[in-house]
């Protein structure tokens, strides 16, 4: 997962932030590893992909390591193709015990792609260790 987590960060432009809310757009070309495989000869964006694309906008909007605890929701109603630019947007994260329940939403112009429900913890890079 490391190597498509830094193949993600290198088709992200931003993060922005607003507020409470942290954006960034993805654009992945032809030979993104995520493609691979997924489908041949009709590649689309693998949903996994797209959960990824939320935590790297977290992760670099906040300037933080975070781990990904629990997909609450995850609806894929569009599918994304290479060369399309996708804006990941993370808001209404409420601080719960230990962890964040986020809500992320990735569109391609004004048409929605996925609406994703994440439940997040930051990570002590230093010791490798989830903060409780």
């Amino acid at each position: 997962m490391s190597r498509i987590k830094a193949e993600i960060q290198q088709c992200m432009s931003g993060p922005e932030r607003d507020g409470a809310t942290i954006g960034a757009r993805f654009r992945f070309p032809a030979g993104f590893i995520g493609f691979q495989g997924h489908f041949p000869g009709n590649s689309v964006l693998a949903g996994a992909c797209q959960i990824q694309c939320a935590l790297t906008a977290m992760e670099k909007g906040l300037g933080k390591a975070v781990a990904l605890r629990e997909i609450v929701l995850a609806k894929f109603v569009a599918p994304v193709l290479p060369e399309q630019e996708i804006t990941c947007l993370v808001s209404d994260c409420a601080d719960t015990p230990g962890e964040w329940l986020c809500r992320a939403r990735i569109t391609r112009g004004d048409e929605r792609v996925a609406e994703l429900r994440l439940r997040v913890c930051l990570v002590d890079e230093a010791e490798g260790r989830r903060d409780p």
